[in-house]
């Protein structure tokens, strides 16, 4: 009847579909639980939490700082490998029996076993580092081989040109991914399903060896990437809430740190490019876009290990 007065009929909200949201936990444990060495700090961890859930600043504070430690425990073991680096560069001693590369191998595998003993790394992240160390050394022997960069120093635990721990500073950018993933939860939306992924993954790595032959295809590959992750957005929860952020953004912040992290590692002369012969000079920031493709190598590994989860709204 009140169609035929002229009243308007709204139709009843739409509720959420069962599928396409998940119920929201009336509380989110502590990360610290997966972490064995800091189960101990969970209920101190709670009790700050309750602190600072009583203001809007203190809780933006509070999952500031821990977004900030979420990320350096993601990164510990390619930090320990940085600090190595800088540490052998200012410290080791000149002509010492042991080569420095070699101490840098030894060091490398002992951060790892020392990692899984104290349960700071599942078997799962170590495998994704292993993986990822076969397939930054095959790069390395190739590309030394062709003089785009080399490593000036003596050593006997080396493969031709290449120094055994070069792999594990790949390796850390697989470590990094691997750990932020279950560190931080991933959920996404949009996500490429993973066969286009693989083949972008391997086009990329194959180009990194064929451009020296044929014409480069990285613009390409930087398209094909923007098509796939264009709408992708990765969703990460800090604390008791997921935020969400454009899957290009993070792989693009992702690829800047480690190209600063590149800087750190030819200052301290663990490799050097042929424009730094003669003395120190700012990688080339063109070097960015490789680094980025290289990004997508390692993200592609930690995804097919994982399997991406959709992003589901919390039910109201």
């Amino acid at each position: 009847m009140a169609g035929r007065a002229g009243g308007e009929r709204h139709p009843p909200p739409r509720r959420a579909r069962r599928e396409d949201c998940a119920p929201a936990p009336p509380r989110t444990e502590s990360a610290a639980h997966v972490w064995a060495p800091l189960a101990h700090f969970i209920e101190v961890e709670d009790g700050i939490g309750d602190w600072a859930q009583r203001r809007p600043t203190t809780r933006a504070l509070y999952e500031f700082v821990r977004f900030g430690i979420k990320q350096g425990w993601a990164c510990l073991f390619g930090a320990l490998l940085l600090g190595l680096l800088i540490a052998t560069h200012l410290v080791y001693p000149k002509g010492a029996w042991l080569a420095r590369y070699d101490f840098l191998v030894l060091a490398a595998v002992a951060i790892q076993g020392i990692m899984l003993a104290f349960r700071l790394e599942t078997r799962a992240e170590a495998q994704v580092i292993f993986v990822f160390h076969a397939v930054g050394t095959a790069m390395e022997i190739f590309k030394t081989s062709v003089g785009s960069w080399l490593y000036p120093e003596a050593s006997v635990l080396r493969i031709g040109g290449v120094p055994l721990f070069s792999g594990f500073m790949y390796a850390a950018i697989g470590s990094y991914i691997a750990r932020c993933w279950r560190l931080f939860d991933f959920r996404f939306t949009g996500h490429p399903p993973l066969w286009t992924l693989s083949a972008l993954a391997v086009g990329s790595y194959v180009n990194f060896f064929t451009h020296h032959y044929l014409p480069d295809a990285r613009m390409a590959l930087f398209a094909l990437t923007a098509a796939l992750f264009g709408r992708c957005r990765v969703h990460f929860k800090v604390w008791r809430v997921h935020r969400r952020m454009p899957m290009l953004l993070g792989l693009a912040l992702v690829a800047l740190f480690i190209w600063l992290a590149e800087n750190i590692g030819t200052f301290t002369a663990a490799w050097r490019y042929p424009s730094q012969r003669l003395g120190w000079s700012l990688v080339s920031v063109g070097k960015l876009g490789a680094w980025f493709l290289l990004m997508i190598v390692s993200y592609a590994l930690v995804a097919l290990l994982n399997g991406p989860q959709r992003y589901k709204k919390p039910c109201s």
